[in-house]
């Protein structure tokens, strides 16, 4: 039977192809930005918020079929990685979108995915759980919201008077979502030494 044989894997298919819609998109963005590209930047902004509001659907479809699988297991979080790191990676050199996402802050969540990734293929391949905890959940969702405020505030036409406070909250939230990356990943390395002592004993 095909891995694709159940929705809640299609739909995270699918939220794999849209978060590769949403790159084509910013791609032909490029460099004009809202001076010539709105429709473009309204039309990635709602690509943006379903691919990443859908991520609970497949979960919740899985569980309440009895549908978990390895393949969902594993794809789930490597497409909401996908989606956010490459669309942070493309909001940090555009120069439209740049002045919310310092590059520095981009390594800085990359560095904290590659970390985690690493530590916990070590752990669970020594039969240990290290599934996501409270603070890795939260950064998940503060940096949808961080990522989707910058192409908000991008994909409409604010009242000059408006535009500071929209703008001021889009950069709150991305140093929101860069202080939850340093104490999440801070977190997992410190459950990381607690099961080394463990190992010691």
């Amino acid at each position: 039977m095909s891995v694709f044989s159940h929705w809640p894997n299609r739909i995270t298919a699918l939220r794999f192809l849209g978060a590769f819609l949403l790159f084509g998109l910013l791609m032909a963005i490029g460099d004009e930005g809202p001076l010539g590209k709105m429709t473009l930047i309204h039309i990635s902004f709602w690509v943006f918020v379903v691919v990443a509001a859908t991520d609970f659907l497949d979960g919740y479809l899985a569980r309440r079929d009895n549908l978990v699988s390895a393949f969902g297991r594993i794809a789930d979080p490597f497409v909401d990685k996908v989606l956010i790191l490459g669309t942070l990676i493309f909001l940090a050199v555009l120069p439209w979108s740049k002045p919310w996402v310092p590059a520095w802050a981009v390594v800085l969540i990359l560095a904290r995915e590659f970390l985690v990734t690493g530590i916990r293929g070590w752990v669970e391949s020594l039969g240990r759980d290290f599934g996501a905890d409270m603070l890795g959940k939260v950064k998940m969702v503060l940096q949808s919201f961080a990522v989707g405020s910058v192409l908000f505030v991008n994909a409409f036409p604010w009242p000059e008077a408006l535009f500071p406070y929209v703008s001021g909250l889009s950069h709150v939230l991305i140093w929101g979502t860069i202080v939850i990356t340093l104490l999440s990943g801070a977190s997992y390395v410190q459950k990381t030494r607690t099961l080394l002592k463990e190992l010691e004993t």
